[in-house]
């Protein structure tokens, strides 16, 4: 049987590629804390196994895109499948520094399978499983870390941390068969010449931008690199968009890019990423700080995972419910809706003191609006860009994303470490010790930031134009009256 008549299959297939993209994001957050002595390295050579992840995914997922339009969405999407396993294996076979981190950068491409996939879902499935299809795909996201943090932390506390990159080689080459059995490749192509120019620009004014992002602590916000990579991203990014708008052919079409739906919509996914990745650092950090803080509750790794895995879970399960409100009402609906969710679970972790419960709810709130939230961004996008640039449209659109999350970790990381507060652990491993804690005040002060993050993201998506509601809704708005 074809697989165009099986959609189901098609979303089942895609659905899980996304799944292992963002796993591959997570997985390593148990092991932060030991990564100086697994790969034998000091702490700030360490985090390069963590940022050179980040740093790849956010340069090849709209070069991913735009490649996925010319040549073929599926062939792209199995090139960064090929890619994910290629990084796994150097990973799990290896604790060297050098290897590990180039492995994490080819991990990195995988991220562009879910603008892919989404693409893929707009070409090949039937008219009313589209809106379904897409809000899943968008939500492999909160699966993917809800897997990957409890996996990872088991592995980390108990067995070889080696085995985490094998099982997720092992995955990845199970995808990759069932998207080149399974997924039909796209016939819609916009053809035209790869703008390699135009890449090699938008790669160096993100890598000198997240580089100073997620640096910049380390370095020091005023130190001369931290100003000098934002400086080099700033000229860079002026040359690239001269270049941009003059090419024929262009990587990233400027002039749709700043469509005001395109635009408001991008703009609003910035500070919605960052209030999501802000529930990734807060929530952990409260739960597994000593008791003797006045506020942590002691957990162990495993523990804290085991506990917030839910409100990952949970915002898999919001997509259908993100599908139902924008065929009713429209994605721009859908999307402010998820915004004031967001902002109502961290009122809750204003108000409330803190404890596990509260956390919990917290944490599912939170997650559940970013589920609304991610499934409407592509269904806003799509509507507003050519059929032959839907990968690449969608590619930066998750891109947007990815500086939100970057900059959530360099601005709360920096406010948790410069609020400090030292206490004396009397259990801890290595005996009695004085350690280094966040203060209460700390964790307030970032969720209030993402706070206002979320209520950023609401005013952006107000700014979104209104669009005709979809011809279903009318047509059962009809039948109704």
């Amino acid at each position: 049987m074809h697989p165009q008549s099986r959609p189901a299959v098609v979303v089942t297939v895609l659905c899980t590629t996304g799944i292992l993209a963002s796993l591959v994001q997570t997985i390593i957050i148990p092991l932060v804390p030991r990564l100086p002595e697994l790969l034998d390295a000091g702490p700030a050579d360490a985090s390069w196994a963590v940022t050179a992840t980040l740093l790849v995914g956010a340069i090849m997922t709209p070069i991913a895109g735009r490649l996925g339009d010319m040549y073929g969405k599926r062939r792209v999407l199995a090139l960064c499948l090929l890619s994910l396993i290629v990084g796994s294996v150097l990973c799990a076979s290896t604790s060297s520094l050098v290897t590990v981190t180039i492995g994490r950068g080819l991990q990195g491409v995988s991220m562009g399978v879910i603008a892919l996939g989404i693409s893929i879902m707009r070409d090949e499935l039937p008219e009313e499983r589209v809106g379904g299809g897409i809000a899943m795909m968008s939500a492999t996201i909160g699966i993917g870390g809800a897997i990957g943090m409890p996996a990872a932390a088991v592995v980390a506390e108990r067995a070889d941390w080696h085995v985490v990159f094998a099982a997720t080689g092992l995955l990845a080459a199970a995808a990759l068969v069932a998207v080149l059995r399974l997924v039909p490749e796209s016939p819609v192509r916009s053809g035209g010449r790869f703008d390699a120019v135009g890449a090699a620009g938008l790669a160096a004014g993100l890598a000198a931008f997240l580089l100073a992002v997620t640096e910049g602590s380390v370095w020091g916000w005023s130190s001369a690199r931290t100003l000098g990579a934002f400086g080099a991203s700033a000229v860079v990014f002026a040359l690239w968009s001269v270049h941009q708008l003059r090419v024929r052919g262009p990587l990233v079409d400027l002039r749709v890019s700043s469509r005001p739906q395109v635009l408001f919509t991008n703009l609003a996914s910035v500070a919605v990423g960052f209030a999501m990745f802000g529930m990734a650092l807060i929530p952990p950090q409260l739960l597994m700080a000593p008791e003797e803080t006045g506020y942590g509750l002691g957990l162990t790794m495993t523990q804290t995972a085991l506990l917030i895995a839910p409100s990952g879970i949970v915002m898999f399960f919001c997509s259908p419910l993100s599908a139902r409100i924008s065929n009713r009402f429209g994605p721009r609906v859908t999307l402010m809706s998820g915004t004031v969710v967001i902002a109502v679970g961290y009122l809750v972790v204003l108000a409330t003191p803190f404890g596990a419960v509260q956390i919990l709810i917290a944490s599912i709130i939170v997650n559940g609006g970013i589920g609304i939230a991610y499934a409407a961004m592509p269904a806003l996008i799509i509507a507003a860009v050519p059929v032959g640039e839907t990968a690449a449209a969608n590619g930066l659109n998750a891109l947007m994303r990815s500086i939100g999350t970057s900059s959530s970790s360099a601005v709360i990381s920096a406010v948790l470490a410069t609020m400090t507060v030292t206490v004396a652990v009397a259990d801890s491993p290595a005996g009695a010790q004085q350690l280094a804690a966040p203060t209460a005040g700390a964790f307030t002060i970032a969720a209030a930031v993402c706070l206002a993050a979320a209520l950023a993201s609401t005013a952006l998506t107000a700014c979104v134009p209104r669009t005709p509601r979809p011809r279903a809704a009318r047509r059962s708005a009809a039948e109704s009256a």
